[in-house]
């Protein structure tokens, strides 16, 4: 019996530690905010580095565009076998004469072209890479706005989950306490056994729902981790004992949001970029109408030197440089479609502008007023939460007198704590509808 006794403390104090070690390791855990998690997502996030490579392309291609500037050069070189040398300087069918020439041959040298004129098309086209980096640099910046926003929809979610898993928690103690009061009523006589089943059954429904809400718990964090870049399954804890601030959301104006949208969108901006992208793709392919002018040079070393008369044995230099014109009448009437079909690209790129105007127009519209509608859903939460915790003190005391029913007493008890799920719920769609409005306009 001493012995049994023993173990039994040993096991009390091991499992006492056992706690101890975990709630050390949990509050070693840093709580992060939603502004804390968006600095590691814009550095983590996969999706955002896959951007930031795309956006390195685009560099790399502008620079590409600017070395077509330099002049081309090139060096080379030979060697050769040669056949004999004939020349049938009395036609084809005579007897040839054999010129003697070595059977063998090098030759050295280097080649000089330099664009001087070519209507323009290698600066414009520059200019035309310059903007697609520019149209790039808005795709980033849509991208880094989109993945802040999920973001803030896994972290609402989670924030407003922990505050179920709160609310549960309360309620199952309280209701465990309740049903200890009502089991003792039913000893006494005072109340029927099926209200003791009724208490039992909402208790074990409260539990299922918190087993639910810590499931969905884990499914926040791990989407929280994925978007910061980190391990599905490290540990992660939130603020969300923070009360949401909404003063200064009540203070925004439905016009400010339209103007800063269309100077700050960055899908506004890019498709005004496509539009300045589609007129100089216009000018560039007329420029193939104009005449190209360059400049070159050439400088060659060969032996033997059989290319003009008198033929010789020996090692010779031969040069050229000038300036070289060329015209390609061609493209005078093959241009004609080219130009056309340049001009409807324009032409889309224009009415694709206008609409995603409309569409801009709508969303902020639109978004706005879910914003305000989550406004009314707090101010309607935060009375229902006052009117149902007085039905449910009033009840709860009339039940004890035996002046109502108990399944009174659980419909205003299951009311209440909805209330207090829609509060929570309004709050988070609050700031998700702000934040949303905010990717919207571009200031995310």
């Amino acid at each position: 019996m001493k012995q049994y006794k023993t173990a039994r403390v040993l096991s009390i104090l091991l499992l006492l530690f056992a706690q101890s070690i975990y709630a050390q390791h949990v509050a070693n855990i840093q709580s992060l905010s939603l502004e804390e998690i968006w600095k590691v997502a814009e550095t983590n996030n996969r999706q955002l580095k896959l951007s930031d490579l795309s956006l390195q392309q685009s560099n790399l291609e502008v620079l590409e565009a600017k070395d077509g500037l330099l002049p081309e050069l090139s060096v080379g070189g030979e060697v050769k076998l040669n056949s004999k040398f004939l020349i049938y300087d009395n036609g084809l069918f005579s007897s040839p004469q054999d010129v003697p020439v070595k059977g063998y041959g090098y030759g050295v040298g280097y080649n000089l072209n330099f664009n001087l004129f070519n209507g323009g098309k290698d600066k414009r086209n520059i200019v035309m890479k310059k903007e697609e980096e520019i149209r790039k640099q808005y795709e980033v910046d849509l991208q880094r706005h989109g993945v802040k926003y999920n973001v803030a929809v896994a972290y609402f979610d989670l924030y407003k989950f922990l505050h179920f898993c709160d609310f549960l928690d309360a309620e199952i103690e309280a209701e465990k306490k309740q049903l200890t009061l009502i089991e003792s009523l039913h000893k006494n006589g005072t109340v029927l056994k099926s209200d003791v089943l009724r208490t039992s059954a909402k208790l074990s429904q409260l539990e299922l729902s918190l087993s639910d809400v810590e499931k969905r718990i884990e499914i926040a964090k791990q989407r929280l981790n994925i978007l910061m870049g980190r391990e599905n399954d490290t540990e992660l804890a939130i603020k969300y004992e923070d009360t949401i601030e909404l003063n200064s959301i009540t203070e925004d104006d439905y016009n400010d949001y339209v103007d800063i949208a269309f100077n700050r969108s960055p899908e506004y901006k890019m498709v005004n970029s496509d539009i300045k992208w589609s007129e100089l793709n216009i000018k560039q392919i007329k420029a193939t109408l104009l005449p190209k002018v360059s400049l070159y040079s050439n400088y060659n070393y060969t032996y033997p030197q059989i290319s003009f008369y008198p033929y010789s044995n020996d090692l010779w230099g031969f040069g050229q440089t000038g300036i070289k014109v060329q015209f390609s009448i061609d493209n005078l009437y093959k241009s004609k479609h080219s130009i056309a079909r340049a001009q409807v690209v324009a032409d889309q790129a224009k009415e694709k502008a206008n609409i995603k105007k409309d569409e801009i127009f709508l969303r902020v519209k639109e978004t706005y007023l879910q914003q305000q509608q989550a406004l009314e859903s707090v101010e309607t939460a935060e009375q229902n939460i006052i009117k149902t915790t007085e039905i449910v003190r009033v009840i709860r005391s009339s039940y004890l007198n035996q002046e109502s029913l108990l399944t009174d007493l659980l419909e205003a008890e299951n009311a209440l704590l909805e209330a207090k799920f829609n509060l929570t719920t309004a709050q988070t769609n609050v700031k998700l509808t702000h934040i949303r409005l905010l990717e919207i306009i571009g200031i995310l």
